[in-house]
């Protein structure tokens, strides 16, 4: 059969359909190729990821917690603070306390806003370096990703906030001065919950923009390791230059506190990192379990951080 004989009247059907108003279905073969990561349109895609030592969990906490939340976190895990700073983060008038806390297992922005937080600020879950914000605010557009804050300049470079189906916000920023970090010994997880409705759409989109790849793909994973023992949950892991990705995909009946956490921590001695952050004022909102990967505990940090922490089996 001439294939390309076939395909010239589809496309003339194709045209004009849309000329007369009518879409066809985004899941047909021809719409939507988002569903094939390696495409020629995901290929052409630029690569805007730098790596995920640069790449920031957003906690938001009240003034009179920050110092308690930094110094509890560098307790636990290690690092370093950057001197904090009273700052605007924001294109509209606003006032913060800025601080930024490298640690071996992932990297925060801390905010302790002085003023009224504006809209949609404090919705986005994480900071993503690129290497050229205009390329990569085009590039999300282009894989499906709303733009609900357009470009603006930071005290050190630029910003946007985005947000893909299913209702996932980053920030994307990029730095006047190239910033130079040495690799994570641990990347986190950015842990992520969708329904079952925009699961496949996120999933699709996301590679697309990232040039990431599905690692593991769980469609009857244990709900038990979101406190729904007995039932089953999909569970896709990631990974792309932005670093990981857990999903989970659920109907969003979900007991205190999963989902409230935005970020799973990976560390080599589990039981020496709880001890270490108890000592430091940390609360154990679920106690050491088993999980898939190995084991797993959800922890509350002073001002109310909620994170998840994990030791990979060997």
């Amino acid at each position: 059969m001439n294939l390309s004989a076939f395909q010239r009247p589809l496309r003339t059907l194709v045209v004009a359909l849309a000329a007369l108003g009518v879409m066809l279905p985004a899941s047909s073969a021809f719409a939507d190729d988002a569903q094939y990561p390696q495409s020629a349109q995901a290929a052409q895609s630029p690569v805007v990821s730098v790596g995920p030592q640069y790449d920031t969990t957003h906690v938001y906490v009240a003034n009179d917690d920050i110092d308690a939340f930094v110094n509890s976190f560098l307790a636990t895990f290690g690092g370093k603070a950057s001197p904090r700073a009273v700052f605007t983060v924001t294109p509209t008038p606003s006032k913060t306390a800025s601080q930024y806390v490298q640690t071996p297992v992932g990297m925060l922005s801390v905010f302790a806003f002085q003023t009224p937080v504006p809209y949609p600020f404090g919705n986005e879950r994480t900071g993503y370096l690129v290497t050229d914000i205009d390329k990569a605010v085009r590039a999300a557009r282009a894989a499906g990703a709303d733009v609900l804050v357009e470009s603006f300049d930071d005290p050190i470079g630029k910003d946007a906030v985005i947000q893909w189906p299913g209702g996932l916000t980053m920030q994307l920023y990029w730095h006047t001065k190239a910033p130079s970090y040495a690799p994570l010994e641990y990347v986190p997880d950015n842990r992520v919950y969708v329904s079952k409705y925009e699961a496949q759409n996120f999933i699709k989109r996301f590679l697309r923009f990232s040039h990431g790849k599905i690692i593991s793909d769980n469609h009857r994973a244990d709900g038990g390791e979101i406190g729904k023992p007995g039932e089953t949950i999909r569970r896709v892991r990631l990974q792309s230059g932005f670093g990981n990705m857990l999903v989970f995909v659920t109907d969003g009946k979900l007991p205190f506190p999963y989902g409230r956490e935005t970020t799973g921590y990976d560390v080599p001695d589990l039981d020496a990192t709880l001890a270490k952050a108890q000592a430091a004022g940390v609360k154990v909102l679920v106690p050491v379990a088993q999980n898939v990967e190995g084991r797993t505990a959800m922890v509350e940090f002073p001002g109310g951080y909620v994170a998840e922490l994990h030791q990979r089996a060997k």
